[in-house]
């Protein structure tokens, strides 16, 4: 599961321009993500931002199959991004924030790590060495 979470979440939680917000690299840079329409990106941004829906429902936003819907929702709930819960015919899907704010909170931390390693590796090509006689 934590796999499947890992998985799924650079291209749910990486914003569409981002910042770099530690002194590495000393430029700015910006970042342009695509999402693609009916994406698991796009399905957790409208549950984030409205009331949940049925699995119908976000079927008929959506040039996709119900079944392809479908499989991208249970995706998501694999990961407990969102969840889903049955009200008489309908599966009523819902977007679960605090496991998307755990998340986000891991990937900050690897991007830190990762942030760290890359300055020591260019602390270690910036300095000068001699060659091997």
């Amino acid at each position: 599961m934590k796999r499947r979470l890992l998985l799924a979440l650079p291209a749910l939680l990486t914003p569409l321009v981002g910042y770099a917000q530690t002194p590495y690299p000393t430029k700015t840079v910006r970042l342009m993500v695509g999402a693609n329409a009916g994406g698991g990106t796009d399905i957790v941004a409208r549950l984030l931002s409205g009331e949940p829906a049925s699995v119908t429902t976000l079927a008929q936003r959506y040039d996709m199959s119900f079944a392809a819907v479908q499989k991208h929702v249970a995706v998501l709930e694999e990961a407990g991004l969102v969840s889903k819960e049955s009200r008489g015919r309908e599966r009523i899907v819902r977007s679960n924030p605090e496991r998307i704010a755990q998340a986000r909170a891991l990937l900050l931390q690897l991007e830190q790590l990762w942030i760290s390693r890359f300055s020591q590796l260019d602390d270690v090509l910036a300095t000068p060495h001699r060659p091997k006689e």
